[in-house]
């Protein structure tokens, strides 16, 4: 009779998490934990890029704790944000699924974080044997294609404020899950422009009028949503 391996603190952890995805929340305990023993996790401090768009892809990643930013660079320097990611979300699944380079780029947002990689050819073995989670695949896919669609006319359509407004009242949903009460959002002026598509010097204003009313306090590295509710004010 075989031995099962003893499965580890670690992998405990990780199937825990992989066992929370919605992609993979059909999977038996046996492929979660065989997926454990493969994965790899990750630490990033703030500020620090995970890769690059045009790097080679031999690992999806899913996210288990903080935030991290997707986004896609101009040759002049300029970058869109395309999505941001917190725990259970998938990043990193394109160039793995069809063989290409990165597609974009994914950097921690806001503070330190923490990914657990999973190898390109273990992911595409379990699609094969796993139809439906192709399917999942799918839709999550289109999910976010979805989201940057959105984000994508609402910088074209919306005034500064309200799309700086509406970037936070997103986070705060993300964090919090609600607007009724405070919510520290550990982010820079820098990132948050570039999460609503704006200047550093819009954001700093918009965020000076936003604490002169007493809906943010405004401090390094950081914003506190005081009144959540209120920052529907100013989406339009």
């Amino acid at each position: 009779m075989r031995n099962t391996p003893a499965v580890t603190s670690v992998e405990e952890s990780a199937v825990g998490l992989l066992r929370s995805v919605p992609l993979f929340a059909e999977l038996d305990e046996g492929e979660l934990e065989r997926f454990s023993r493969v994965a790899v996790p990750r630490a990033y401090p703030a500020g620090t890029r995970v890769f690059h768009e045009g790097d080679h892809s031999d690992a999806c990643y899913i996210v288990k704790s903080g935030t991290f930013r997707v986004t896609r660079e101009h040759p002049d320097g300029r970058a869109i944000t395309l999505a941001t990611l917190s725990e259970g979300d998938i990043v990193g699944e394109l160039a793995m699924l069809d063989g290409e380079v990165r597609s974009a780029s994914v950097e921690t947002l806001g503070g330190d974080g923490e990914l657990l990689a999973l190898p390109a050819s273990d992911v595409r073995a379990l699609l094969e044997r796993h139809p439906e989670i192709t399917v999942k695949f799918v839709a999550a896919l289109t999910r976010r294609l979805r989201a940057a669609n959105e984000r994508i006319s609402r910088q074209s359509f919306q005034t500064v404020p309200s799309r700086v407004a509406g970037v936070l009242s997103q986070m705060v949903d993300d964090e919090a899950g609600d607007s009724e009460h405070q919510v520290t959002i550990r982010m820079n002026q820098a990132d948050l422009a570039q999460l609503a598509g704006t200047s550093r010097e819009s954001v700093s204003r918009f965020l000076a009028d936003l604490e002169r009313a007493g809906v943010v306090r405004a401090g390094r590295g950081q914003v506190t949503i005081l009144e959540p509710a209120k920052l529907g004010n100013y989406i339009f």
